[in-house]
C-alpha cells in the first residue's frame, strides 16, 4: 500500500523536481545532491587510512602533524570541483555540509582521527567572510560534526590580515603571502586538545601550514588536518 507521505513525495517531485549537482539528472529524492552514479564516481582518496600519505608528506619536515588527508582528487572541469564551486561562489550550502558528511564518515571509520576534541576551520579574513556571507570551511565541519559528533569552534583562530589570493603564485611567494597571518583568542581553550584543522583544497599546503604552526604554539596542542580535495599535479 503507498503512503500519502510516498504520494505528496511524488507530486512534490512531479511539479519541483530536484536535479543532480554532478549530470543534471533527475532524482528521486529532495534530500540527495548526487545521483547514485555520480556518487560511485567521486574520486576518493583513500588517505584517510593511509600513513605517510601524499597530504602527510606536503608537511614532512615543515610541521609536526598526527595525522593529514584529503577526501578527493581534484581536478578542473570535474565534478569535484563543480561541487567547491557551488559552495564558495553560488552559495550552495547543501553542497558544503554533504561533502563534510562524507569526509566525517569516512574520518570515523579510519581510525587515524580518533579522540578529536575540536574542529577548527581555517578561518577567512573578516572582510572577505562578510561579503561571502560564510566560511566555507565552517560550512564543511558542520557536515563532519553530523556524523563525528565534534565541537566546532570557530572563532578561536582568526585571521589577522587581509592575504592576496595563493593561485598564481609560487610556494616562497605562498608562504610569505599567509606568513603571521594567523593568531589565536582565548588559547586557554585549546591547551592540551587534539585540535582538526579544516579547509576545502590543498595545493602547496602554505597557509595550511601557516595556521598549523599558530595552534602549535598553544601548549600540549596536537593537530591534523582534513580537506574536501587536493588538487590533481
Amino acid at each position: 500500500m503507498v503512503s500519502i507521505k510516498h504520494v505528496i513525495a511524488d507530486a512534490f517531485q512531479l511539479f519541483f523536481p530536484h536535479y543532480c549537482l554532478g549530470c543534471g539528472s533527475d532524482l528521486l529524492s529532495d534530500t540527495n545532491l548526487l545521483c547514485m552514479r555520480c556518487i560511485s564516481n567521486l574520486p576518493h582518496t583513500g588517505y584517510e587510512s593511509k600513513e605517510n600519505n601524499p597530504v602527510e608528506n606536503i608537511f614532512r619536515g615543515r610541521v609536526n602533524l598526527r595525522a593529514a588527508t584529503s577526501q578527493f582528487y581534484f581536478s578542473k572541469g570535474q565534478l569535484v570541483q563543480s561541487l567547491i564551486h557551488q559552495l564558495k561562489y553560488k552559495g550552495n550550502i547543501s553542497a558544503g555540509e554533504w561533502m563534510g558528511t562524507v569526509m566525517g564518515r569516512c574520518l570515523s571509520q579510519s581510525g587515524r582521527f580518533s579522540n578529536i576534541d575540536y574542529l577548527v576551520p581555517l578561518p577567512l579574513y573578516a572582510d572577505k567572510e562578510f561579503k561571502r556571507g560564510f566560511n566555507q570551511a565552517e560550512v564543511i565541519c558542520r557536515g563532519i560534526t553530523q556524523v563525528m559528533e565534534i565541537p566546532i569552534l570557530s572563532k578561536h583562530v582568526i585571521r589577522q590580515r587581509p592575504t592576496e589570493t595563493q593561485t598564481k603564485k609560487h610556494r616562497a611567494e605562498r608562504w610569505e603571502n599567509v606568513e603571521g597571518s594567523f593568531a589565536v583568542k582565548n588559547s586557554y581553550v585549546l591547551h592540551g586538545k587534539n585540535i582538526l584543522l579544516v579547509d576545502d583544497v590543498i595545493t602547496t599546503g602554505a597557509t595550511l601550514e601557516a595556521c598549523t604552526q599558530c595552534l602549535l604554539k598553544v601548549p600540549g596542542v596536537q593537530v591534523s588536518l582534513a580537506t574536501v580535495a587536493i588538487a590533481s599535479k
